[in-house]
């Protein structure tokens, strides 16, 4: 059994197996026991033969060059796998990153969260300068903010910029805060090509350098690409706003000169001595006709203009379903067409929570839709039913349906479609005002063909 524990391969495996210091004392131990139990004098430490010597630190040295071998070969493993843990950290962020959709400050901030939740950090701050010093987006359970001074955020960004512009390949130097000994925040620069972007604060879980450095290169990647998808949802809002005004102005030179021409006609004829009593009657009842229809169309413009700009306000209040179809039916009253509106009531028996003054001018366009692209004296049939999923109210018209190539710009402002041309009335809006006022109300609203003939108009609304 000695002789055994004094041979090499015992020393081997617990080099191969132990930390550094355990392999040189194992080493020593195992030494000391060769020259006490096999070294002549034996049973004492004494070496008589010089060669012994020889043999004595042969048999050390090769141990303690096994044994560091040994640690560098765990270490590096060691290293290796770190490193591919925080590579696959790396990649759930930018994952995370890519999936992130929220517009400007709101997704800043849900990055710093991701980058808590990743990495497993205890504090993360992301710093970016403004005017007077420094917005912060802050996440994780500690709330070390009040150590991340202005002044070591500004030495943080300047040395990155000093930096690139000395073309210094290495990471910039991280300033450590120190609050206590259990919490420093590391600070790092957010470097994308030759500019700093801000400073990222972390606390907790040790990371190394170059990870970090590769950690604030990919959040500066990522708060770029929220500034650009940021500019591009302002621009495209811009576009929106300018081709929304364009298409106004178009609708009201066009659809205001009807009506205008056809009052003056009317009023000037009043005046004639000629006219009998009906006619003059007629006259009459044609100028308030166009007046309704004028009030209407100002009335619309107002509604998409709310709609545009986000001011639809939504109050809620318990009614029930059937008095939202009246309100809507009474709406139309002044609308000139023969149409027979019939109700089909589902629970007749249950009342729900939403703004009845959004819906129901929501329906109101929808039955003046169907009446417009409607044959004279069909029948529109109007559905109402609640379900666990809240209101649903469906509008079925007895017309031609839906072209294919119209039904994807069904909802857009001032867009009519082929069968929308055919019709002198109608300014397009009707439509694009009821798929806006039910968004205020997070409904939704679709239209499919009927296989009988026909659209049908469905509003879902939760409530």
């Amino acid at each position: 059994m000695i002789w055994w524990v004094t041979t090499p391969a015992p020393k081997l495996f617990v080099a191969a197996s132990s930390p550094l210091w355990i392999a040189i004392v194992t080493s020593v131990s195992a030494m000391l026991a060769f020259n006490f139990f096999f070294f002549p004098p034996i049973g004492t430490l004494t070496i008589a033969d010089p060669q012994n010597w020889i043999a004595l630190f042969a048999f050390l040295a090769v141990s303690l060059v096994a044994s560091r071998l040994s640690a560098v070969a765990r270490e590096r493993q060691r290293e290796a796998l770190n490193r591919r843990d925080e590579l696959a950290r790396l990649f759930d962020l930018s994952r995370d990153i890519l999936l992130t959709t929220e517009p400007g400050s709101e997704a800043i901030a849900i990055l710093a969260r991701h980058i808590s939740s990743r990495f497993h950090l205890d504090y993360v701050a992301i710093c970016l300068p403004t005017a007077t010093g420094f917005e912060r987006f802050e996440a994780g359970a500690l709330d070390l903010g009040h150590l991340l001074t202005t002044d070591a955020l500004r030495r943080t960004m300047s040395e990155a910029e000093r930096a690139i512009e000395s073309n210094d390949g290495g990471s910039a130097e991280r300033h450590v805060v120190w609050s206590d000994a259990a919490h420093p925040v590391g600070l790092v620069p957010l470097r994308l090509g030759t500019r700093a972007l801000g400073v990222l604060a972390t606390a907790g879980r040790t990371i190394e350098p170059g990870t970090l450095d590769t950690l604030g290169s990919v959040v500066a990647i990522a708060i770029e690409r929220i500034n650009f998808l940021e500019e591009r949802r302002q621009a495209e809002l811009a576009q929106r706003s300018a081709e929304f005004k364009s298409a106004l102005l178009a609708s009201l030179a066009h659809d205001l000169r009807t009506p205008l021409t056809t009052i003056r006609v009317a009023a000037s004829n009043l005046h004639a001595s000629w006219l009998t009593d009906l006619q003059r009657e007629e006259q009459a009842n044609l100028v308030v006709a166009e007046v309704q229809r004028l009030t209407r169309l100002f009335q619309n413009i107002l509604e998409m203009t709310r709609i545009e700009a986000g001011a639809v306000v939504q109050t809620d209040q318990w009614v029930d379903p059937s008095e939202i179809v009246e309100a809507a039916r009474s709406q139309i009253e002044p609308t000139p067409g023969a149409h027979n509106i019939r109700v089909v009531a589902g629970a007749t028996d249950r009342v729900v929570h939403l703004d009845p003054r959004l819906t129901s001018a929501a329906l109101a366009h929808l039955l003046e839709n169907a009446a417009q692209y409607s044959p004279a004296g069909s029948s529109i049939t109007v559905a109402h039913d609640v379900n666990a999923d809240g209101l649903l109210v469906t509008v079925d018209d007895e017309g031609s349906g839906i072209a294919e190539a119209d039904r994807l710009r069904l909802f857009e402002p001032f867009f009519r479609g082929e069968q929308g041309r055919r019709h002198t009335a109608g300014t397009g809006m009707g439509l694009a005002i009821a798929q806006g006022l039910l968004a205020a109300e997070h409904g939704r609203l679709w239209v499919e063909n009927r296989p009988e003939g026909g659209a049908r108009f469905t509003i879902g609304l939760p409530a």
